[in-house]
């Protein structure tokens, strides 16, 4: 019988992590999480000015560094990855949750709203895996992999009413892509799985939820909205000694929403 004891399974002392999207809602939440863990934790947004509040903010639960990076740009994704790697050899969390959403009716659904969702939700954790891949490989082992994790969606799992065109299929390659990597990555000490959150407090759903929040909390089962805890506590399991045998699944985390919908 193995001696592990509770602490040990979700503890991440000494563990190296980046967080992408980390200044605010979602990724913020992770960052928290994965910090009163125990990890030194890096988060990166585009604007300075948020990069230096997260970072004052999450300060007190560890220590945290805030890089401001584009990375809907293959270049900055490069630049980020550079930094990175010059703070450790090895890495050993990626949570890829950078992302962005359009909101248009089909009929006038712009062709700029393809590129930029997709460069950001799709293109943008490729490249990071890419460009980090030696400092996962090196952090990676058989008894305690590296972790890649990936923040999609449960607009990727049933069908939102939401006109989300590209935002939607973006999270449903995203979840494809995650299943591709685990297999690939699986034999190199790394795994790869998917968080798909429902509707979470955020600057990106803020204007979703004081239109129609109480009712989409009416038609989840659990009869709410999720709470920073319930997306730092899977964050937490997936990238601790807990969730070291899971690779390649995609975690609905929405108080059932999608997993027990009988149509869209």
């Amino acid at each position: 019988m193995a001696d592990t004891t509770h602490s040990d399974l979700f503890d991440l002392s000494g563990k190296y992590a980046l967080v992408t999207g980390g200044t605010r809602g979602i990724g913020m939440m992770i960052a928290r999480g994965l910090l009163q863990a125990g990890a030194r934790v890096i988060i990166s947004s585009r604007k300075a000015e948020a990069c230096a509040e997260a970072q004052r903010l999450l300060s007190e639960f560890g220590d945290v560094q805030a890089i401001p990076a584009d990375l809907s740009r293959h270049d900055e994704c490069q630049r980020l990855a550079a930094l990175v790697k010059a703070g450790s050899e090895r890495l050993d969390i990626l949570v890829n949750n950078a992302g962005a959403m359009w909101r248009e009716p089909l009929e006038t659904f712009p062709a700029e709203a393809w590129d930029a969702v997709l460069d950001l939700n799709l293109k943008s954790p490729f490249w990071l895996v890419q460009a980090l891949l030696p400092a996962l490989r090196g952090a990676g082992t058989d008894d305690d992999p590296a972790r890649i994790i990936n923040i999609g969606s449960i607009a990727a799992v049933h069908v939102a009413e939401a006109p989300n065109y590209s935002y939607a299929s973006s999270k449903a390659a995203l979840h494809q892509l995650t299943r591709v990597l685990a297999r690939e990555l699986g034999p190199q000490h790394i795994t790869v799985n998917a968080v798909a959150p429902g509707v979470f407090p955020s600057q990106m759903m803020a204007a979703t939820i004081d239109a129609i929040g109480d009712t989409i909390a009416a038609k989840a089962p659990l009869r709410r909205l999720g709470r920073d805890d319930d997306m730092a506590g899977v964050a937490v399991f997936l990238a601790s000694r807990a969730g070291s045998y899971l690779t390649g699944t995609i975690i609905p985390v929405d108080g059932g929403t999608a997993t027990t919908a009988s149509g869209t």
